[in-house]
């Protein structure tokens, strides 16, 4: 990316994120000959061929990095940004200035025979406010999102991300089939603006997500296409809980949820902040319960993430033990390792009791 800056994914103000490959390249041989998703395949490969011994057994399941901190979008705000509270509110900015990106725009504005749209991204925008209704673009009322240009912006930009997961989902499916490991892939909950027309976040992020489009079905439409598992946080998050009006993270995992249950998808729900108050956690499990209680048959796992120390702290650790029963229903369930032809079985509480026994003498 020194070398060669346009590797980097720009915003309109020439501002370089280096988080993640540009897409926009993801089949040209830049890499010393290699392209990205070359780069990407021979990563996997290694994987596999390295823990061959664990996967089906140990591991049973890959999660495919597909963008800034591992998840498919655009790096419209920065991830160490999107991690500070209060930042998250801001509208975001469109990632499309690098040349490739760019050279992609603009054959399509030819194919269309409309040149003009293909030179640059959209004006108006101004992803530093946090209120839609002072640009030009995002604005409830006239908002160029909602024109005919608009639309063919918008239909380009999320189509580049989507063929991007198509393709990072198409190898991962080759160079794990045969392993007994689900594939998955994690989609952002970006939900600050969840509550207005234009859902401007969740746009410069690449779902094509409105008041008037479901940008997340087509999302799992792909990712059931190659029959691979759904990711998503906000798991733990309440509307009542939000600074901002516009936000809703419980109506962003809904819809979430809803395009899963079409597509009859494995759906992985993660936590989005480490709280280990009574609150947060029961949160996530009447959130889990909208999704594992149904009728569809998909199945429901929860991945409890940013674990800390503070975690094995004695009341801490009780309530958490009696988060994991709720979430099981009250079921001792078993865990079945087989590891190098070798078979165990360990109920849940077991591991309870021999984790809280390794943490007893670090």
């Amino acid at each position: 990316m020194e070398k060669m800056p346009d590797l980097s994914y720009t915003d309109r103000y020439q501002r370089r994120n280096k988080e993640y490959i540009s897409l926009g390249c993801d089949i040209l041989p830049l890499l010393k000959g290699r392209s990205p998703i070359q780069a990407y395949s021979d990563f996997m490969r290694s994987f596999r061929d390295a823990f061959k011994d664990y996967l089906g057994a140990i591991v049973t399941e890959v999660q495919v990095g597909m963008g800034p901190g591992g998840e498919l979008r655009y790096p419209s705000c920065p991830t160490e940004k999107l991690n500070k509270p209060g930042s998250s509110s801001e509208l975001g900015e469109f990632q499309c200035y690098d040349k490739f990106m760019q050279a992609s725009l603009n054959a399509r504005a030819r194919i269309l025979g409309i040149q003009e749209w293909g030179d640059g991204g959209p004006a108006g925008t101004d992803g530093t406010r946090r209120n839609p209704e002072e640009t030009n673009f995002f604005r409830a009322d006239g908002g160029c999102w909602n024109t005919p240009y608009g639309r063919f912006f918008l239909e380009w930009y999320s189509g580049m991300l989507l063929l991007h997961g198509e393709r990072l989902c198409a190898v991962a499916g080759a160079i794990f089939s045969g392993t007994g490991v689900t594939i998955s892939g994690k989609v952002s909950g970006i939900h600050w603006h969840y509550y207005t027309c234009s859902h401007p976040s969740e746009l410069t992020a690449g779902y094509y997500n409105t008041l008037l489009r479901d940008g997340y079905l087509p999302i799992a439409q792909m990712f059931s296409r190659h029959k691979a598992a759904l990711c998503c946080s906000c798991f733990d998050l309440r509307d009542a809980e939000r600074s901002n009006s516009q936000s809703s993270p419980e109506g962003t995992l809904r819809q979430l949820m809803a395009a899963a249950k079409i597509c009859n998808l494995p759906l992985n729900g993660e936590n989005s902040v480490t709280r280990l108050n009574d609150t947060s956690l029961s949160q996530v499990i009447r959130s889990s319960r909208l999704y594992s209680g149904g009728t569809s048959g998909a199945s429901f796992s929860f991945n409890y993430v940013r674990m800390n120390k503070s975690l094995f702290e004695f009341h801490n650790w009780n309530r958490f033990t009696k988060f994991v029963r709720k979430m099981s229903d009250a079921r001792t369930f078993l865990a079945r390792l087989n590891f190098r032809r070798r078979h165990q079985r360990l109920s849940s509480m077991s591991v309870v009791w021999v984790v809280s026994r390794a943490c007893a003498y670090t």
